[in-house]
């Protein structure tokens, strides 16, 4: 969806926000629920597992690779936990690779050679209706994993409406500072954004986009532009982000961009572009990079996902309806049982306590030479 627009609508209640925290604090409790024999990352492979469990087959499809996330956490997280709670038990794992045709013959695959419980990240969520039908056949649970499928039997992931909503109002709010800052709102022009969003097929994508605009509800912001980025593309939102560059010359004040990696390009195309300095633009997974860049002010924005803890939720959930358990979900979407996970915004201030102290990235990691300044003046190396 494209085009530009003025948003005039009422501004959200401060009610709505507190029943989205609300709902992602009772999530977290039942996590430490689900988790609580769950331990760390440290306890000896089997230590916890009960003898004589059954021992299955857990299947885990996966999106793409481009998000780092995929394949440096929620892959070895989610088969640690496995083979530390039911050592008798396999994995089998495969990486779309972006692709939904990929995906429907590795999740077909996969039934064929008799997997118990198929844990899915959809690449596209229509698409895997198939997948779930023929699981369902099957008598297979199917687990929705990070995106939101019909038909599954539950559903993990994080209040990502609420993650839009985060984004957004930390837009709102530096888009205003930066307009007060310079004076560009003494000469009556509006602030314009560019909203950035990702795949069409996604469905955490429409959430995410959902947030924002409650966000900008009310607020005296023109939104230029929207994007659907295809298959949540770097590539492909640098080059749109270069064209409402020219088009809309010297009135983009501030980017939403659905993704830490869609920041990264969105914050290169501005730069070539000779915007100095960057507008405020958002992003979400706190990415290394993405931490990097709030740090030296390219980025304004981060919003942390705890996936560790979400793949750990996933793989003790799967074992759990392996062995013929019923755990307990927080809420219901569609129907499915769901699990959902607190978001934690990071700005600049927020890296120590949220990033480093939260075992996220270490300060050796974040604070190579080209960033030793900025972790300096942020407090995190003298």
């Amino acid at each position: 969806m494209t085009g530009a627009g003025t948003v005039t609508r009422s501004p959200v209640p401060h009610g709505r926000l507190g029943r989205l925290l609300a709902a992602a604090l009772a999530a977290v409790l039942a996590l430490v629920v689900l988790t609580a024999c769950a331990g760390t990352d440290d306890d000896a492979p089997g230590e916890a597992a009960s003898p004589g469990l059954r021992a299955g087959t857990v299947g885990l499809l996966l999106p793409e690779a481009k998000t780092a996330r995929y394949e440096t956490t929620d892959h070895p997280t989610f088969v640690s936990v496995v083979e530390r709670r039911c050592p008798q038990c396999e994995v089998l794992y495969a990486n779309a690779a972006q692709d939904a045709a990929d995906q429907l013959q590795q999740a077909e695959s996969m039934l064929s050679r008799g997997v118990d419980v198929l844990v899915l990240d959809a690449v596209d969520a229509v698409a895997a209706k198939s997948v779930v039908a023929q699981a369902q056949r099957l008598g297979v649970p199917v687990v929705a994993y990070d995106r939101f499928l019909d038909g599954a039997d539950y559903y993990v992931s994080f209040d990502n409406e609420l993650i839009g909503y985060l984004m957004g109002e930390a837009l709102v709010g530096a888009v205003k500072a930066r307009a007060a800052a310079d004076g560009s709102s003494a000469d009556g022009r509006r602030p314009g954004v560019l909203l950035v969003h990702g795949a069409t097929t996604d469905p955490n994508a429409q959430a995410l986009a959902a947030g924002v605009h409650r966000a900008l509800e009310g607020e005296d912001i023109d939104v230029l532009a929207e994007y659907e980025t295809p298959d949540w593309s770097p590539d492909m939102a640098t080059e749109w982000v270069e064209g409402m560059l020219t088009r809309f010359d010297d009135q983009v004040d501030g980017v939403f961009a659905a993704s830490d990696s869609i920041a990264g390009g969105a914050i290169s195309a501005m730069k070539a572009a000779g915007l100095d300095p960057v507008p405020p633009t958002t992003g979400q997974d706190g990415e290394l990079a993405a931490v990097q860049r709030v740090l030296t002010g390219d980025q304004y924005m981060t919003v942390y996902k705890a996936t560790t803890q979400q793949a750990r939720t996933a793989a003790e959930l799967a074992v759990r309806v392996l062995r013929g358990e019923s755990p307990r979900a927080t809420a219901s979407i569609g129907g499915v049982p769901t699990l959902l996970l607190a978001p934690r915004a990071v700005g600049v201030d927020d890296v120590r306590r949220v990033i480093v102290d939260g075992h996220v990235h270490a300060v050796e990691d974040i604070c190579t030479p080209s960033y030793v300044a900025a972790c300096r003046d942020a407090g995190l190396v003298s």
